[in-house]
């Protein structure tokens, strides 16, 4: 054991700065659990050993970039893959990249066109969405406390089971039983993959198969109902069903695709209005380009489209929450950063979390501040992350048109509040999210 632990340590000294395998089998996996987060050990890493940093999961050599500087020099314009799919896939042990290129691009080009054409298909059913959510809100007492992440992820699991999957969720006992399922899932793969404690539970590791397989098969019933016919309501599903994907791969993009949205599309919506409650004249500046843009016409997809005010607060939402905090590659082939060698097959991570908050590139990091998106060069900055441009990610693209519905509908009717004395502490996963319930008031504007 000895000799193995030192081949290792020599392995990780012959080039990229960082920390040995605090143990043989589990590598740094204790190191990240004592951190608190993946998000949080990265921060540490890179504070103390730089912008390109190694450490081990498991027996495997990870290597994580923290500047923007570094991820220019690892960003691949050419790679068809979604750096967060990617890290998902191999969560939930899916085939990562596994075609060859035309038919990457090809399959990122159907899922591109299927948030594209849910969005426009769906439009209608956004605004009924939102505005089911404004009239419940609208029936409380001024003094009454909403909670916020409860309703953000009832709304984000209505939008995205209906847009993605169709009618099925018009049933609101088939949004609950995903719900569940999804939680399931998506709990052990924000933490019990990260700890490596879910291998070691038989209990958790079987409910978590029970739940992923649940889903497949509501998943598997759907494409099958949807194959050579045509319905009215054209679902995420239906651009990859009439691809010329198998239904294996079908499956899994639509897995992907429903279980990020969800998740983006709750916490975005979520950390949006806190930091609206929070800062009362970015709230007031945004009901008036709403005011402005929409009037008291109905919202319509290309008006939400001209809220350019609404996006920057989107993007500095992203930013200062760190929405998504990590995302992932895997080295296809030997590759060179500063001057460090990156071997094949080396898992490489994006710590946008680090990268988000960086004084090096960001003008006082800690500040909610939107316009700073007014100029040219930070917008360049965040499309180069994957947050907006060409490079965005579908499940964010997918979440910012929902979140600018909602706050639309939201904000035309009423003020969002905070409540006096919360305090939100921020629990990193996949998904960044607020670790208790983050509760607002609502008073009516008329």
């Amino acid at each position: 054991m000895r000799n193995h632990l030192q081949s290792k340590a020599s392995r990780q000294a012959a080039g990229i700065p960082g920390i040995t395998p605090t143990e043989e089998k589990d590598g740094n996996l204790p190191d990240i659990v004592n951190s608190g987060s993946l998000h949080e050990f990265l921060v540490n890493l890179h504070e103390r050993y730089g912008p390109v940093v190694s450490f081990w999961f498991g027996r495997r050599l990870v290597v994580s970039l923290g500047t923007v500087d570094v991820l220019k020099q690892h960003i691949n314009p050419n790679k068809t893959l979604d750096p967060f799919e990617t890290m998902l896939k191999s969560l939930l042990r899916y085939q990562s990249d596994s075609g060859n290129v035309s038919e990457n691009h090809m399959r990122k080009k159907l899922y591109e066109n299927g948030v594209t054409n849910c969005l426009r298909s769906n439009f209608a059913l956004l605004i009924k969405l939102s505005e089911e959510l404004l009239d419940k809100w609208l029936s409380y007492p001024e003094s009454q406390h909403v909670p916020l992440c409860q309703h953000m992820l009832g709304f984000a699991m209505k939008s995205v089971t209906q847009m993605v999957m169709g009618s099925t969720f018009e049933d609101e006992q088939e949004v609950i039983r995903f719900q569940k399922n999804h939680g399931t899932v998506w709990s052990e793969i924000g933490k019990g993959f990260l700890d490596g404690s879910l291998d070691k539970s038989t209990t958790r590791k079987k409910q978590y198969e029970d739940a992923l397989m649940q889903l497949e098969s509501i998943l598997k019933k759907i494409i099958k109902e949807r194959k050579g016919r045509n319905f009215s309501q054209h679902i995420f599903i239906d651009s990859l069903v009439q691809g010329n994907l198998n239904d294996q791969q079908i499956l899994e993009d639509t897995m992907i695709f429903s279980l990020a949205s969800c998740m983006i599309t709750a916490k975005l919506c979520t950390w949006a209005v806190c930091f609206l409650t929070t800062y009362e004249e970015i709230q007031k500046k945004l009901y008036e380009e709403i005011d402005q843009v929409l009037g008291k016409g109905p919202i319509t997809s290309e008006k939400i489209e001209e809220l350019r005010y609404c996006r920057q607060v989107l993007c500095e939402t992203v930013r200062t929450a760190k929405l998504t905090p990590v995302s992932a590659r895997l080295q296809d082939i030997e590759g060179k950063i500063d001057k460090f060698i990156i071997p094949r097959e080396t898992l490489v991570l994006y710590a946008l979390g680090v990268v988000l908050q960086d004084p090096g590139t960001w003008s006082s990091p800690y500040k909610f501040d939107p316009e700073r998106f007014d100029d040219e060069s930070v917008m360049k900055t965040f499309s180069l992350l994957g947050f907006s441009g060409t490079r965005e990610c579908p499940e964010l693209r997918f979440a910012y048109m929902v979140t600018a519905v909602l706050l639309s509908v939201l904000l035309r009717r009423l003020h969002l509040l905070s409540v006096e004395g919360q305090v939100i502490e921020t629990k990193y996963e996949l998904v960044t999210s607020s670790k208790e319930e983050a509760w607002i008031t609502v008073s009516k504007r008329y």
